[in-house]
């Protein structure tokens, strides 16, 4: 049986969370996250929405008038693809990696329970303080994705 970290993401920094769940998951061991929706990404609102508008508008060269390409506007696959993106994609052990992450929006104690057989009243998430830190300007991952026209946030 692989080892299993249980993180809530309240509080922490979407970019150092990310390179953990990544490191983690390549070592081997099961990562679930939960409240993805409260981790934080430091900077000005107005230059991070800036920043992922255009991101999100951008169209395909061979066919501008498509609408792709298609990227996550909740939160947990917002996440998710984040810490793909911290992983070996294109080898087959980043793929096995990434099988192994999972983000849940809140604390979804029942839908836990039922895919991962854990009982998150019965376990301590890890207390991680390399991953939280003060920053004077920020947003939410929830924030950004309602920005982004996502439903979950």
């Amino acid at each position: 049986m692989t080892e299993t970290l249980l993180i809530d993401a309240e509080g922490c920094s979407m970019g150092r969370l990310a390179s953990y769940a990544a490191k983690e998951a390549l070592s081997g061991k099961r990562v679930i996250i939960f409240n993805a929706e409260k981790c934080l990404i430091s900077g000005k609102e107005e230059r991070i929405f800036e920043d992922y508008k255009r991101r999100y508008e951008a169209k395909s060269k061979t066919n501008p008038r498509r609408y792709g390409p298609h990227r996550p506007k909740n939160p947990d696959r917002f996440l998710r693809r984040v810490i793909r993106g911290m992983l070996p994609w294109d080898k087959a052990r980043g793929r096995e990696a990434f099988k192994r992450v999972m983000v849940y929006i809140g604390r979804p104690e029942k839908e836990i329970m039922r895919r991962e057989k854990i009982d998150l009243s019965k376990e301590k998430p890890l207390d991680l303080p390399q991953l939280k830190r003060h920053y004077d300007y920020y947003i939410t991952l929830a924030e950004l994705c309602r920005f982004l026209g996502g439903k979950n946030g």
